[in-house]
């Protein structure tokens, strides 16, 4: 009798997902992953890459035989890159339209069959993000490549949350009462991004071409947006501060000036427009691929909050204030090393042993660190390793008056004593330095 003849299993299929270090894209990846997918991660940081990371520096890769090599294997791309606001080498430009388009046109060449493009939902005049990524949708449909173009509305998801959608999560769970910008009744459509994530995977197998707005199945304002996730959140209260449009608005171009914030003009502009899909959008999901985002209270009621999402929301507000607070009093302390009168600093070293180490010269020395570790953590560069030398610094203070100065820990304004919380402070915004 012969033995039954056995089929080895098929290889799976390979995509390359631009990106990949974003926010949506970890949605995006886990998708792929759960329907088959052998998933190579596109991403912008060098260094050592993993086996499954290729090098995708959206800045350098602008010609098609800069992608040839990076195609080698690959059966389908999806393009989940982009940039809210430009700054030095990224430039809308650059990111939305040469590179990835560069990228299609090599799709075409070597034969890879599908390209998935994650772009935005919008009009161009809000403003030149929605206005390249439109461009490039447009350019990448013309070409001879089977090409999807997925548009979503507002992207949220209750594992964690990004920008704009950690803002209005923030303002949800203030504290006594929700922030709401304006009156809070302009339109959106959120979908979850896990549902984004299916649906990019589904589409990666979808006989079709074309642009698919997505959103959740019917509008809703944001003002219910923020109640949904304040309730979610199980923080008490129903009252509504509402924060005037105008105020926001110059908060928003102050964010803008700087190059920092959540929200940038073009977010703003679509917010107060509203950021919704077309009526059939949502049957026309789910004719094309058997799938449509799911509604925010069928969503929230599958995933109940955890202590640590009202931590992260109640954060928010708190990490930016704290790390302020800490510019300053390094501020206040170098400006105090420097004007403090030497007889001062002489009476306060005598008689102990740091009146042998020249104690005006090394308060001017530390003065002038605490300015630099100030102005290091005000550019907002490395936040973590300024931090972690101010620690340093606040231990190596500690232990050297303590011991030097046992009477500072009386002091009865507890200069020396309050450094036991400066410490943990500083530990506390070490933490909070990586959010996003």
């Amino acid at each position: 009798m012969s033995a039954p003849i056995s089929s080895a299993p098929s290889p799976a299929r390979t995509v390359l997902v631009i990106g990949a270090d974003g926010f949506l894209a970890g949605y995006i990846l886990a998708a792929l992953r759960g329907s088959g997918w052998r998933v190579l991660r596109g991403v912008r940081r060098g260094g050592v890459l993993s086996e499954d990371e290729r090098y995708c520096d959206l800045t350098q890769l602008t010609r098609e035989q800069d992608w040839r090599p990076l195609l080698a294997g690959v059966d389908a791309v999806v393009n989940a890159s982009g940039i809210l606001r430009e700054g030095g080498r990224q430039r809308f430009d650059r990111i939305h339209i040469d590179a990835p388009l560069a990228l299609a046109r090599a799709c075409v060449s070597v034969g890879v069959a599908r390209y998935v493009q994650v772009s935005a939902l919008g009009r161009p005049e809000d403003g030149e993000f929605i206005a390249s990524k439109h461009r490039f949708d447009e350019a990448l449909l013309a070409l001879p490549l089977d090409a999807i173009v997925l548009r979503p509305s507002v992207v949220y998801a209750t594992s964690g949350s990004y920008g704009g959608t950690s803002l209005l999560r923030a303002l949800a769970a203030f504290p006594g009462a929700q922030l709401l910008p304006g009156d809070g009744r302009w339109p959106i459509q959120p979908l979850a991004a896990e549902d984004l994530g299916e649906l990019v995977a589904r589409a990666l197998d979808a006989g079709t071409r074309g642009v698919y707005e997505v959103g959740g199945p019917q509008p809703t304002s944001l003002r219910d947006y923020q109640r949904q996730w304040r309730r979610w959140l199980r923080i008490d209260g129903q009252r509504v501060w509402q924060v005037p449009q105008a105020l926001v608005s110059l908060q928003v171009r102050i964010g803008e000036w700087l190059g920092r914030g959540p929200v940038g003009e073009t977010m703003w502009r679509m917010l107060r427009r509203g950021n919704v899909t077309a009526p059939q959008a949502s049957a026309r999901l789910r004719e094309t691929f058997g799938f449509a985002p799911r509604a925010l209270s069928e969503v929230l009621a599958a995933h109940p909050s955890q202590v640590q999402d009202r931590w992260q929301a109640q954060l928010y507000f708190l990490a930016p204030t704290l790390h302020v607070a800490i510019v300053a009093l390094w501020l206040l302390s170098a400006w105090a090393g420097w004007v403090a009168p030497a007889a001062d600093i002489d009476a306060l070293a005598s008689g102990s042993v740091l009146q042998h180490l020249t104690p005006v010269a090394l308060a001017r020395i530390t003065a002038t660190l605490d300015l630099v570790l100030a102005v290091w953590l005000a550019s907002g560069r490395r936040p973590r390793w300024a931090l972690g030398l101010m620690g340093l610094s606040v231990a190596a203070y500690t232990l050297a008056f303590g011991l030097a100065l046992p009477g500072l820990w009386l002091d009865p304004l507890g200069g020396l004593a309050k450094n036991l919380l400066v410490l943990p402070a500083l530990a506390v915004a070490w933490v909070l330095a990586e959010r996003r």
